[in-house]
């Protein structure tokens, strides 16, 4: 123990505070307001929370007033906030930064924690890419029939090389069902093998209208696929999870078309092989300097004036409760002081001291009488006893059995004719009385 520096607890609240800032930066999430209050200093408190857990936030007036909404207990929100501690009580708790209706917002969440899982499952790494056949006599498209998309494709397809073949695997690519027939066409589609590659995609939507593209069923399925696949998703801003897994991404339908035409030159596949490359290292390293940025801008935060300010006024807040409780408290004790007194005085008072008394001489009363009615038992009881033993031993037990008792003159017991002569009168008793008898001989 001497060598070792024992901590204060506020200098383990601080180095519990620091990791969590530093380690987990900004997070999204969504949840349930509960517990609302709005502050008088013009911060808000409040937690998220969900089925089964539940998380304290402060939101302060400089973030709180470009919120859109007006946060209300039971609403669905999506926020963005920081991982923090408030260091007085030691509580765990999120500052947030933006809050909005869940909504539209909570589709956006879902893609990216899915896209975060399946990245790191290994799904998106360029090692797993296929190569598009450069000539292709038979090309599959995975699309609905009688959408835009494959008018597009069939159009570009009859303009560049009339000779590919187009085989069409019909599916819907919008609603509930569209994820499941997406797969189940891309399975058929390798179980026929009939065909060199797959182009996979419809036309442009919005976030909701795509979303079967962003399905995790569709995007194993893309993965799975021994065919080499061509996303072609909505439009060229359009960006879907499928794009991500797919052996090729080509911005809208048309351009995929191009893209496995014959006569597409080597200059422009490599430089599509080239502009993906950089786009994922471009990606990559503005990701690193993103992280970095921020982990240094949260060490500059904790001196930071106005993050001081903020905790402090919390603090405040926090005092400010805890003292409204106990003024509550203390009114609600002085007001049951006169009943309690009342109380006191009526336990106190001769009338209720004399009765007491009175019931206690009762007591011992009774318990007199039953220990006197005990002790009165207990010696008839051992008097019976010993007059049995008594009667036991006594002679009249043993002449009633037969026996008699011979005494002289002097009514001393014979037990020995040493102790008569000839002519004595002795007395005889037996059972029922006594009878004299004379010795003959």
């Amino acid at each position: 123990m001497s060598q070792q520096h024992i901590l204060q607890v506020s200098e383990l609240t601080k180095k519990v505070r620091f990791i969590l800032e530093s380690e987990l930066n900004t997070v999204w999430l969504t949840g349930e307001i509960s517990n609302f209050v709005a502050a008088s200093s013009g911060h808000w408190y409040l937690s998220l929370k969900d089925a089964r857990s539940q998380v304290r936030c402060a939101m302060f007036k400089g973030n709180n007033r470009r919120v859109r909404i007006k946060p209300k207990n039971g609403q669905q929100v999506l926020v963005k906030a920081k991982v923090s501690l408030y260091e007085p009580r030691g509580d765990f708790q999120l500052i947030i930064e933006q809050m909005d209706d869940a909504g539209e917002g909570l589709l956006r969440q879902q893609f990216e924690q899915l896209k975060n899982q399946l990245n790191r499952e290994g799904l998106f790494d360029l090692s797993y890419k296929k190569i598009i056949p450069e000539h292709i006599a038979t090309l599959g498209v995975v699309t609905s029939p009688t959408g835009a998309a494959v008018k597009d494709i069939l159009t570009v397809l009859k303009r560049r090389n009339p000779n590919i073949k187009v085989i069409i695997y019909p599916t819907q690519v919008q609603g509930n069902t569209a994820a499941t027939e997406i797969s189940k066409a891309i399975e058929i589609a390798n179980k026929r093998a009939e065909c060199q590659a797959l182009i996979v995609g419809r036309g442009g939507g919005s976030l909701e209208d795509l979303w079967c593209f962003n399905e995790e069923a569709v995007v194993r399925a893309i993965f799975a696929s021994e065919l080499p696949i061509v996303s072609a998703v909505g439009h060229e801003i359009d960006t879907t999870l499928a794009d991500y897994v797919a052996d090729l991404r080509a911005p809208t339908p048309s351009a995929a078309a191009e893209l496995v035409s014959k006569d597409q030159s080597s200059v422009l596949k490599t430089l599509a092989a080239l502009t993906e490359r950089l786009f994922t290292q471009q990606n990559q390293q503005l990701v690193r300097q993103q992280q970095f940025i921020t982990h240094l801008s949260h060490r500059l935060s904790q001196v930071h004036p106005e993050q001081q300010l903020q905790m402090q006024q919390q603090r405040s807040d926090d005092l400010s409760a805890r003292l409204l409780r106990a003024q509550q408290l203390y009114v609600a004790k002085r007001e049951n002081l006169p009943a309690v007194l009342h109380q006191r005085l009526l336990a106190n008072s001769p009338e209720h001291i004399l009765n007491g008394e009175n019931e206690r001489i009762n007591n011992l009363h009774r318990r007199m009488q039953q220990a006197q009615q005990h002790l009165y038992q207990q010696s008839v009881d051992k008097f019976s006893h010993l007059a049995q033993q008594l009667h036991t031993v006594s002679p009249l037990a043993t002449i009633a059995r037969g026996y008699s008792a011979v005494k002289n003159s002097e009514q001393k017991i014979i037990r020995s004719t040493k102790q008569v002569k000839k002519g004595d009168v002795l007395t005889v008793q037996v059972s029922d009385g006594e009878f004299n008898a004379q010795v003959v001989d």
